[in-house]
This record gives structure tokens, sequence and C-alpha cells, in this order.
């Protein structure tokens, strides 16, 4: 999700005795406290809201440098409301719990420490009792023949030895190659 590791070949250390190679890898790594990290308002819309006041707080915690995946902590008051998830989101419960609300009128409990995943396009009930803090995991789909094409295109990179190179060696490899004719 964040930045990418990059293994350096470089590992003499540094002044404070900490290699190359570790200082590029912490750079790289997000972490965070979800439970404790500080959140902005993020209000439900209106017209989602069924029943109650339910204030809703979140922040993102990093993104893929593709802009197609975010993590995200997430917080909410008593209420209920529908969801419209408009990308892939997993989910795990921090704190809290929230209840789905089925179709056929009976209610599935996420508690703390539970996990799910919603599809894009999915629309879901909820009933928060009282609060509820989550990290999800959020992926824009993309059409099963593009998915089909990135992964072909990866295992071919990682094939000819360019998986985890930079765009420019990628653009340098075809140009050589188109010069090859």
């Amino acid at each position: 999700m964040a930045n990418e590791v990059s293994w350096s070949r470089d590992v003499s250390v540094e002044s404070n005795g900490e290699s190359h190679l570790d200082s590029a890898i912490l750079r790289s790594i997000v972490m965070a406290a979800p439970a404790t990290v500080e959140l902005a308002p993020d209000p439900i819309p209106e017209e989602w809201i069924s029943s109650g006041t339910p204030i809703a707080r979140s922040k993102t915690l990093v993104r893929s440098r593709d802009w197609t995946s975010s993590v995200v902590v997430w917080d909410c008051t008593a209420g209920s409301f529908r969801w419209h998830y408009s990308q892939d989101e997993t989910i795990l419960v921090i704190s809290g719990e929230a209840f789905l609300l089925l179709e056929n009128g009976e209610e599935r409990r996420f508690g703390a420490g539970e996990l799910g995943f919603f599809p894009a396009g999915t629309t879901c009930s909820w009933r928060v009792a009282h609060n509820i803090r989550k990290v999800a995991v959020l992926r824009e789909s993309m059409l099963r023949p593009l998915g089909f094409c990135l992964k072909a295109w990866k295992k071919l990179l990682r094939v000819v030895g360019l998986a985890g190179k930079s765009p420019l060696m990628l653009a340098f490899a075809i140009w050589s190659l188109s010069n090859l004719r």
C-alpha cells in the first residue's frame, strides 16, 4: 500500500548507526495506532441517514502510489444509515460494534477484532448502537479483463527481471528492445 521498499545494495552504516537499508525501509513503511489516531469530521450524507444523528470522522493513513488503494481509520457515533460502497472495502473493527441489517430483518454484529469485505456497488444498512472504530482498506475495483492484463504484465516484468524497477528503467528497456530491429 505505502511506498514500496527499495532494497539498496549499499548497506553502509550512517553516522547514527543505522544502515542506509534500514533508513530506506523505515521511510517507506507507514505505522499507526488506529485506536488513537486523530480523526477529522467526515459527515455521512444526510439522505443516507435513516435514524439518529450519527457523527462520522476519518483519516486516510496512506494511499498507494497508483492511487487505487488506501488505508483509512473511521469512527461513528450512534445512529442508523445506508452505506453505498463505491470501492471494494475490507474492514477490521478496532473498538465498539455495529450491526449489519439484513433484508430478512435479522442483524449481523461486527465487533472488535472482526473482519468484513464489501464489494464495490454494494449498499448496506447499518445500526451503530454506541460507537464504532474501524480500519478500512479501500481498493478501486477494475474490470476482470483489465485485471487479468495487469497480472499478465506484472508476470512478464518478473520473468524478464524488471519487476520492482523504476519506471525509467522500464522505459529504457522498452526503448532498447524497440531499437534492436
